[in-house]
């Protein structure tokens, strides 16, 4: 039977394009829809946001030649530094001690975005933009998808499917998979703030009783700011003078960077946990934010969701190379099975710093406290530790 491709890949954002390049040499047939055109995803608020690269993501950028292109807009994290406000328990970690070049990196998302699109574009990949995905339908051996582009109908047919488009996936939708929400009624402020003291590669993490505080090292001076408050605080925050926002961000951090300054627009996002109830259906499967949103408080979103394609493009070279029909059941429940340990494991953590470290119940306040500073002083914990972070946690 004659296809129009093999794989259908929706979403032209960092997950879909990345799994694009994993698999432009394994001989499938490959198509990217995406909704947005290139000039729209590159003017995306969300392309501000900071991204911390963990070792592990890293090592795959570069397996997959992307890395060696954005280096050099990259800063690396050669310490961390983990705090309580309020309180005596802190950890640090440093890259020397555990004898690599560095923890992880910062990058701005839209640096590695439009590397990545870049790349896709001189692929021989087919990227069908922009164009709106409105309906499915799954076969015994092949999956039909209805776009609108140009206000024209266009109707393909492929083995298998991947929706990669997103926390709000219309593949996820159409597919009928529900998903389980923990609202954290929690909101992220981010900004960016120039400080008059270096950063000297340090990302830091500060505790408080309304959620986590982050400061990622960007360059010599400049730090991207991840602060969470509950969702009325936020609102203030928001609604106030940019001198008000300021002052309380630097009453919350404290002055280990000296004065800060704001140099960037404060955005704020909502915060919830969302994790669909499968990942497989039919001649479909859902990878990165379409199946899992967390809390930014560990920065594993999108190292998480890049090792989502990595898997998935193993697996969809192997069973190529095996002539096996890429979008048949065993091929995606070999995939689905392999990325239920590592989803339950960086989602049960994250979750778990969460609400340990986002209230001051006496007691809690005390427990976590004297584990961060008995934490500091054993080795072993501090390398288990650096692991997680770094992404080869188990």
């Amino acid at each position: 039977m004659q296809y129009d491709y093999d794989l259908i890949i929706v979403g032209g954002g960092l997950a879909g394009n990345c799994l694009a390049l994993a698999l432009q040499d394994s001989g499938l047939r490959i198509a990217i829809i995406e909704s947005n055109t290139r000039a729209q995803l590159q003017a995306a608020p969300a392309g501000d946001r900071a991204l911390a690269l963990a070792a592990g993501t890293v090592n795959a950028l570069e397996a997959l030649d992307i890395w060696q292109g954005i280096a050099d807009k990259a800063t690396a994290i050669k310490h961390i530094h983990i705090s309580d406000r309020g309180h005596f328990g802190k950890t640090r970690l440093s890259a020397e001690k555990a004898q690599v070049a560095a923890l992880g990196y910062v990058i701005i998302a839209r640096d590695i975005e439009g590397h990545v699109a870049e790349l896709v574009g001189q692929s021989p990949v087919d990227i069908i933009a922009p164009a709106r995905l409105v309906g499915l339908m799954s076969g015994g051996d092949e999956i039909n998808v209805s776009l609108k582009q140009d206000n024209e109908s266009v109707n393909l047919s492929a083995k298998l499917l991947v929706g990669a488009d997103g926390g709000l996936s219309s593949v996820r939708t159409l597919l009928d998979i529900p998903q389980h929400v923990t609202d954290y009624r929690q909101t992220a402020l981010v900004t960016t703030v120039k400080s008059t003291l270096p950063n000297r590669n340090t990302a830091y993490e500060r505790f408080t009783t309304s959620g986590p505080l982050a400061l990622l090292p960007q360059g010599k001076s400049h730090s991207s700011v991840v602060w969470t408050r509950t969702t009325e605080e936020a609102e203030a925050l928001m609604l106030g003078s940019e001198k008000d926002f300021r002052d309380e961000l630097q009453n919350c951090f404290g002055y280990r960077l000296g004065e800060l300054m704001l140099t960037d627009p404060r955005r704020a996002f909502p915060l919830s946990l969302i994790r669909a109830e499968t990942m497989q259906r039919d001649r479909a499967v859902i990878i990165g934010n379409a199946v899992h949103q967390l809390h930014p408080v560990a920065g594993q979103g999108f190292n998480l969701g890049l090792r989502d394609v990595m898997q998935l493009a193993a697996d969809l070279t192997s069973a190529a190379q095996n002539q096996q029909d890429i979008g048949c059941n065993e091929v995606l429940s070999t995939y689905t099975q392999a990325r239920q340990q590592d989803h339950a494991r960086v989602i049960g953590f994250t979750d778990s710093v969460v609400k340990i470290f986002s209230n001051d119940w006496l007691a809690i306040a005390a427990a976590r406290n004297f584990g961060l500073a008995l934490l500091d002083h054993i080795p072993a914990a501090k390398t288990a530790l650096a692991k997680q972070a770094m992404g080869f946690g188990e």
